[in-house]
């Protein structure tokens, strides 16, 4: 049987998931400068981050660039298979 794939890229990936590793990555600060929303530059927390994108659909596809962003940057650092 073949097995289908999403053409989605961020297909399984939880936006908590997104977050997380973004602040792993970025910090908040730098967050907050790439993208100008409260939740990241006014006592930023991933549960209030969290509540924010899933009522902002503009603000989540930022962070969904900018995790993209991040995931291709860090496959040109793997060294070739």
């Amino acid at each position: 049987m073949i097995e289908q794939r999403s053409p989605d890229p961020l297909h399984g990936i939880t936006l908590e998931t997104i977050l997380t590793e973004l602040v792993a990555a970025y910090g908040w600060e730098e967050m907050g400068r790439a993208i100008r929303i409260r939740c990241f530059n006014n006592d930023p927390s991933i549960k209030s981050s969290l509540q924010f994108l899933r009522k902002t659909p503009w603000a989540r596809k930022k962070v969904e660039r900018m995790y993209l962003h991040l995931r291709r940057k860090m496959l040109k650092k793997l060294p070739p298979a």
